[in-house]
């Protein structure tokens, strides 16, 4: 092992279409990552991208508590709490997929609540009939006129 290879001979380092590669991200998404401080790399002379292998783990990382619905900014707080320089561990996951437990539950409910009155909506988008239980019980913004009372853009005269 020396500067430029890694332990069973690898490289240290990863170009970022290396990372886009092996990851399955986009590289404009590498970098919308590295913007958000989510990931990190370093420059060459030529001031080409070089990441460190435990991105990798990183960002599978971010995909899969994106895929579950934590938001960028859960994700952000989560891993500003582990080295940036190291892969997070099993461990790491389990302690933190366990704080969004909580959080996951809600909106599981959420949804479960949405699908199990889902059928009274006609879908218009509005949804100001009278009995829609979802976002305008008792047609409350009928008051406020026809249409899609929720989706119109206020204008100034």
């Amino acid at each position: 092992m020396n500067k430029l290879t890694g332990p069973a001979g690898l490289p240290a380092t990863l170009s970022v279409g290396e990372v886009a590669q092996r990851s399955g991200v986009a590289v404009s998404t590498l970098h919308f990552y590295e913007t958000k401080g989510l990931i990190s790399s370093e420059r060459t002379a030529g001031n080409q991208r070089r990441y460190a292998r435990a991105v990798l783990r990183r960002v599978s990382f971010i995909r899969v508590a994106q895929r579950v619905g934590i938001s960028l900014a859960d994700i952000a707080a989560a891993l500003s709490a582990l080295p940036a320089t190291v892969a997070p561990s099993r461990e790491d996951w389990s302690r933190l997929s366990a704080a969004w437990r909580a959080e996951l539950d809600e909106r599981m409910a959420q949804l479960k609540k949405l699908r199990d009155t889902l059928d009274d909506c006609i879908g218009c988008g509005c949804l100001s009939i009278d009995r829609c239980r979802l976002r305008n019980p008792y047609d409350k913004l009928a008051r406020e006129g026809a249409g899609p009372r929720r989706l119109l853009v206020k204008t100034e005269a």
